[in-house]
């Protein structure tokens, strides 16, 4: 089996400490900013922010590291509408673990998917086979940098910041650009970087299409592959009221619904306050929202077939007499690449091609990740692989109920 080990080379911490740190919570300052952010080629970034009662988080404080300075900004008092713009057009940006950054990003401009955007923690994936190796881990690991986080919890949004708080964010930034370089330099050498720079990229966009999915496709990523017709559109007709509502009373979503409460909802399709009762949901919700989530129910019609909104069925059949052969093949081609089996091939990349298989669809419209560096492979070895199986691969898909 093939083993992976991180690099691990000592930071220059005399040089890394050295660099001054700013605040900035005035326009002049924030535009002094943005002008060094022009002139720069690569800049690291991290944010802090609050989302624990609200739908939508609060952004409180940006961290930027140029190789010249950290910058602490204080995003609460500020336009930061050109900043945004500076951050679109500088040639690299780096962060690290970016998911929840990018949302905010996203959600606080009107920009296309980012194109200049090198996430670390997939790098240190492809390095070491562990896909969610956090920050201070990374740096403790392979700079030799130990980090306190005890800050990771603490009000964001507390003017002034204590000493703690700025040195925490600080931190998580100061030393990302010189883990970014002893990363991309590993990834070099291994000739896996271009991999990271398309998986990065392809991050971004998902982030981007899940930040601007609309209300009625939401409930797709709720669907169970046992839900019936009428228990689909339920589903859509509650994850849409679900999502009005917290938007207008800006609260998280789970404060009125929670997951596994939704799930028993589908699956049992209360039509009285007792029968809501007996799910999880809680009490306020119950008291508050129960007779309209009842009425919802009961309001919700059956439609015809072919105007059913179905997703992609999920291949969920016990049988898979191709798993064997599949998973050899995934082994063989992650050696020859010299990178992780579960980075170069996905569950749900599996099952789109499972399904493109049961439909006997030509491959002209494979998903993002089938395309790039993994498409030659999956055209060329993967789906004659799964065609050998095609009998049982339809017999699966038509098992699922």
């Amino acid at each position: 089996m093939t083993t992976f080990t991180l690099p691990h080379q000592p930071a220059d911490l005399h040089t890394l400490n050295a660099l001054p740190r700013y605040w900035v919570d005035t326009a002049n300052a924030l535009a002094t900013l943005v002008d060094e952010i022009d002139q720069a080629d690569i800049i690291a970034l991290d944010t802090e922010f609050i989302k624990r009662t609200t739908y939508y988080p609060i952004l409180a404080l940006i961290q930027v590291n140029t190789g010249k300075a950290v910058y602490l900004i204080d995003a609460p008092r500020l336009d930061l509408s050109e900043f945004w713009q500076a951050l679109t057009e500088v040639p690299k940006m780096v962060w690290y673990a970016c998911g929840e950054d990018l949302g905010i990003f996203y959600l606080l401009t009107d920009c296309p998917p980012l194109t200049n955007v090198f996430d670390v923690q997939i790098g240190v994936a492809y390095l070491s086979g562990r896909l969610q190796m956090g920050y201070s881990q990374a740096v403790n690991e392979i700079l030799g940098i130990e980090l306190d986080k005890g800050e990771s919890q603490s009000d964001w949004l507390a003017r002034p910041l204590s000493d703690n708080q700025k040195r925490y964010a600080d931190h998580d930034v100061r030393y990302l650009l010189a883990l970014y370089e002893v990363v991309k330099d590993a990834l070099d050498k291994k000739g896996i970087l271009a991999y990271v720079n398309e998986d990065s990229l392809l991050y971004t966009k998902e982030l981007h299409a899940n930040e601007h999915i609309s209300d009625d496709k939401r409930y797709l990523e709720f669907l169970a592959p046992n839900y019936n017709k009428q228990q689909i559109l339920v589903l859509q007709a509650l994850i849409m009221w679900r999502e009005a509502l917290a938007r207008a009373k800006n609260e998280p979503r789970t404060f009125i619904i929670n997951k596994q409460a939704l799930r028993e909802i589908i699956l049992t399709l209360p039509t009285t306050i007792k029968e809501l009762a007996q799910t999880t949901i809680n009490r306020k919700s119950l008291r508050l929202y129960g007779q309209e989530i009842i009425k919802l129910i009961k309001d919700t019609k059956p439609l015809p077939q072919d105007t059913l909104p179905l997703a992609e069925p999920t291949y969920t059949s016990k049988q898979k007499p191709f798993k064997n052969a599949l998973d050899q093949a995934i082994l063989t081609h992650s050696k020859q690449l010299g990178i992780p089996q579960n980075l170069l091939m996905k569950g749900r990349w599996i099952n789109e091609l499972l399904y493109l298989v049961y439909q006997d669809m030509p491959p002209v419209h494979l998903s993002d990740g089938l395309m790039g560096y993994r498409h030659d492979w999956v055209i060329q070895t993967v789906l004659p692989l799964l065609y050998q199986y095609r009998l049982n691969i339809i017999s699966g898909f038509e098992a699922t109920p």
